[in-house]
């Protein structure tokens, strides 16, 4: 028995995937439950299973083909004693040298590693991987490509010298050019739109984290005993972010079309960076989330972003968002409106600085928050207080616990 292999249904905002790579190629045999192609959207890569054991018999679609919901891209013969059928030139095609060069590396090529693999016909086994488990990454490849320039300049024979001498140039002088990723596209296009379409100012403030040190510090290893997690500042930052919002639900607002949508309830997205770009998973009502729940929300969704195994609803809808550069060291930054939301928090890098308290100079573990707002709806007196709202309740936590 045949069985067509198709595009799962796709959400309604994402029109179309494209086709990454297939692992199996005509004539192979294949597993129920066997992951046969990676189809990436505007924000995952989604996986196709084999609906039941047999051997592939025809490829539909090529490798870098765009594709959309319920279009055939294989045909399985069904069974264990399936006979495949010879494979046609357009077959032959979808077999790229990605595929042979992921079979080398034991299948540890990142999707977008493949795709350059594939383009400059590269051996993947001969490829260092950076990631968990010797994964090779984007970053991996081009690496590996700008290592393997120098030499072959170098061995370019004379005849190949312009007519013309020309200075020579200093230092390297290697490039290489790669298509975008559709995840990449999609995160330019939505800032352009913020950009384009919100009235976006930012503004600052500075918060002491003297108080939500020493609580960690003193509850640390209880917390990460009692609920097996450990007790980061993300989970302060939710809650204070909460209070906040319950004071200013402008804030919390979001624009569709000529309306504005105030919520009563709190989908916190928290950006998180990965190697195909930032991602922003979802925490849902995050007000009825403890500080252990919050944490272990955290980590799971990025462990999963960052892993590829997140899905499409887990990154869809959000009220208000979080980012925090101080991870990577940035000191001060102004981060951009995620649409249709009116406001994004922005946390920086906790750094010791001199301080004066009560009349005496002191050293303060500090650090700056920026609130991006889109000021059509949210007025500059709002986003001030909401801002400090939030430094109220860090500095003194147990505003967290009453709720003041």
């Amino acid at each position: 028995m045949t069985i067509e292999i198709k595009v799962p249904q796709l959400p309604e905002s994402v029109t179309d995937a494209t086709l990454v790579s297939w692992h199996k190629k005509p004539g192979e045999a294949v597993s129920r439950d066997e992951n046969l192609v990676d189809l990436e959207t505007d924000k995952v890569v989604l996986e196709v299973p084999a609906p039941s054991s047999g051997v592939i018999k025809e490829l539909k679609v090529a490798n870098g083909a765009t594709v959309t919901s319920g279009q055939v891209l294989a045909i399985l013969e069904a069974g264990e004693g399936a006979v495949a059928a010879p494979a046609a030139k357009t077959e032959a095609k979808a077999e790229a040298p990605a595929e042979k060069a992921a079979a080398a590396s034991g299948g540890k090529l990142a999707p977008a590693a493949k795709r350059m693999v594939e383009e400059h016909k590269l051996d993947a086994s001969q490829i260092s991987g950076s990631g968990r488990d010797g994964r090779v990454s984007k970053g991996d490849v081009i690496q590996h490509m700008a290592g393997k320039s120098a030499p072959a300049e170098a061995k370019a024979p004379a005849k190949q010298a312009a007519a013309v001498k020309l200075p020579a140039a200093v230092g390297s002088r290697n490039e290489q050019r790669v298509p975008m990723t559709r995840l990449r596209a999609r995160i330019a296009e939505r800032l352009i739109q913020a950009q384009s379409t919100a009235a976006m100012l930012t503004t600052f403030n500075e918060v002491d984290l003297t108080a939500v040190n020493e609580i960690r510090a003193r509850y640390k290893d209880k917390f990460e005993k009692a609920h097996g997690v450990k007790l980061g500042f993300s989970s302060f930052f939710i809650k204070a972010a909460i209070e906040a919002l319950r004071k200013f639900p402008a804030v919390n607002a979001s624009i569709d079309g000529n309306d504005v949508v105030y919520h009563e309830y709190y989908d916190f997205g928290v950006a998180v960076s990965t190697e195909r770009g930032l991602m922003v998973p979802v925490i849902r009502n995050a007000e009825a989330l403890s500080f252990a729940e919050l944490e272990q929300a955290v980590g799971d969704y990025a462990k999963k972003a960052r892993d590829g195994s997140i899905s499409l609803e887990e990154l869809t809808g959000g009220t208000f968002t979080i980012t925090n550069g101080g991870v990577f060291g940035s000191l001060m930054s102004t981060p951009i409106l995620n649409p249709p939301q009116v406001a994004i928090l922005g946390m920086h890098k906790i750094q010791e600085r001199p301080m004066v308290v009560d009349g005496e100079i002191k050293i303060r573990p500090m650090m700056y928050l920026a609130l991006t707002y889109d000021h059509r709806i949210v007025d500059g007196r709002e986003s001030v207080q909401f801002l400090v709202a939030i430094k109220d309740a860090l500095e003194d936590p147990a505003r967290l616990l009453l709720q003041l």
